[in-house]
């Protein structure tokens, strides 16, 4: 029984071994404690965030971001990678009074870290104006709450 156990795993290490030649793996055990969730969780995460733009306070949308987060915004080609540049953004996007709808989603789990993906649509208040984006969220849990690490919008090509 010891000697089928040794060639089980002589034959383990030669496939990792023909897999990737040359180089040696160690497993290191996961020693972090996963947040448990859900999609209906993360879900309502995009109505936090959303809720906080009808506030009006850009320093509310922004504490939805973890400090070191990327905002990839539709109406801007400047990418905001501080806290100050986020919040200068959002003094100018809720000029208008957006408010969001999701129109398609896709979520995934993962341990202390979720993506919500796929459609929304803003409706500015102040114009009337209707813009339907691409969006892409990622989020991490930080030992006390859920934050954007990662925030991607952009607007839907024309459709022909």
């Amino acid at each position: 029984m010891k000697l089928l156990a040794l060639v089980a795993l002589a034959l383990a290490g030669c496939a990792s071994q023909a897999e990737y030649p040359g180089k040696t793996y160690t497993h290191v055990p996961r020693t972090e404690k996963c947040k448990p969730t859900s999609e209906k969780k993360i879900a309502a995460l995009f109505e936090r965030w959303n809720d906080t733009l009808q506030s009006g306070d850009p320093h509310k949308v922004v504490a939805n971001y973890a400090e070191e987060a990327i905002l990839l915004p539709t109406v801007s080609n400047q990418p905001r990678l501080t806290p100050a540049e986020k919040e200068e953004y959002f003094e100018h996007f809720l000029l208008n009074e957006p408010s969001g709808v999701i129109d398609l989603r896709r979520i995934y789990l993962g341990c202390n870290v979720a993506v919500d993906a796929g459609l929304y649509t803003f409706t500015f208040g102040r114009t009337g104006q209707v813009v339907p984006a691409r969006y892409t969220f990622t989020y991490r849990w930080d030992g006390e709450q859920w934050l954007i690490t990662s925030h991607h919008s952009s607007a839907l090509p024309e459709q022909e």
